[in-house]
């Protein structure tokens, strides 16, 4: 079951493929090119990620095929452990792991005789935002990288006094033990779920998309294992985003969204050359697949300029 939560435009193909990210788990993604791909010919490519708890049938999906309606190569993945990429246990999470699926993603399409090398960039969505510029940060291979509603993930589980952080370390700790001694670590709260107008306006808002025929798959839950939760409080995804530079980034946020704060310090710490677009009108969940909201003519240009494309 795809459930691709939008039509396949006639104007690109997609194709789904599989490769190994450098801990051996098994990566699955779909390749979208434009309907005049040429073999024989060289192309500028992307590497586009989910939102934290999305699957590429999702926004990805739709980022990944407009992108090669522009003439890019585009490859939309899912996470290790998530979506139809294999890793046990389903649905873990981890900075380090979902770094490297930016750069085995790197890996695959570097290694098609029909990608140019040294153009190829990325994009995340949501969580994937603080991902794809944590591996920008450490692969060179990235020429230039956007983002859109940029969430960093390890900021965000960071949040609290230092009593706070300690006594859900301490949880985590706990149920580490009941976990090793189960079939299936526990998995946490549900970030998103059907909710009314007493619900909290940000869970409303995610629910809004991923349990309702907008934006609803199978795959994509909402929920990883409670243990993961301890990785991100104790690893900074973005501490070296000003080494970026001279490579360009662009971070699109919408002016109506929780999130904008995580762009704005992003943009804030990040050295030159970068970009700030912020999009009116738009909540946080716009981004994720309302073509008439995400700026795709930015994209294509901040990309073709950043890749160098002729």
């Amino acid at each position: 079951m795809d459930n691709y939560i939008f039509e396949l435009s006639t104007a690109v193909t997609r194709e789904t493929v599989r490769y190994q990210n450098r801990f051996g788990i098994e990566l699955a993604a779909d390749v979208y090119k434009p309907k005049s791909f040429d073999e024989s010919q060289q192309y500028p490519a992307l590497v586009v990620g989910p939102p934290y708890s999305g699957v590429k049938e999702q926004g990805p999906g739709i980022y990944a095929q407009e992108m090669a309606k522009r003439g890019f190569i585009a490859l939309a993945f899912d996470p290790s452990f998530n979506g139809f990429s294999g890793g046990t246990p389903r649905h873990a999470s981890s900075p380090d792991i979902f770094v490297e699926d930016f750069l085995a993603s790197v890996d695959y399409l570097g290694t098609r005789s029909y990608i140019n090398r040294e153009q190829i960039g990325a994009i995340g969505i949501c969580g994937s935002g603080s991902f794809a510029l944590s591996a920008a940060q450490m692969d060179m291979r990235i020429k230039a990288v956007a983002t859109a509603s940029m969430v960093d993930i390890s900021a965000a589980a960071q949040m609290g006094t230092k009593e706070e952080r300690q006594a859900q370390l301490k949880a985590i700790g706990e149920q580490r033990y009941v976990d090793f001694e189960s079939d299936q670590p526990l998995l946490g709260a549900r970030g998103a779920g059907l909710a009314d107008e007493t619900d909290d306006p940000v869970f409303r808002e995610f629910g809004d998309f991923y349990f309702t025929s907008r934006g609803w798959h199978p795959n994509s839950i909402t929920m990883f294992t409670q243990s993961s939760n301890a990785s991100f409080m104790n690893f900074s995804l973005l501490s070296k985003i000003d080494e970026i530079s001279p490579r360009p980034i662009m971070l699109i946020a919408g002016d109506q969204a929780f999130s904008k704060g995580f762009s704005e310090q992003a943009y804030a710490a990040a050295n030159e050359p970068k970009q700030l677009v912020k999009i009116e009108n738009a909540n946080h969940i716009d981004l994720y697949d309302d073509t008439t909201k995400i700026p795709f003519e930015k994209l294509d240009a901040f990309f073709k300029k950043g890749l160098k494309v002729k």
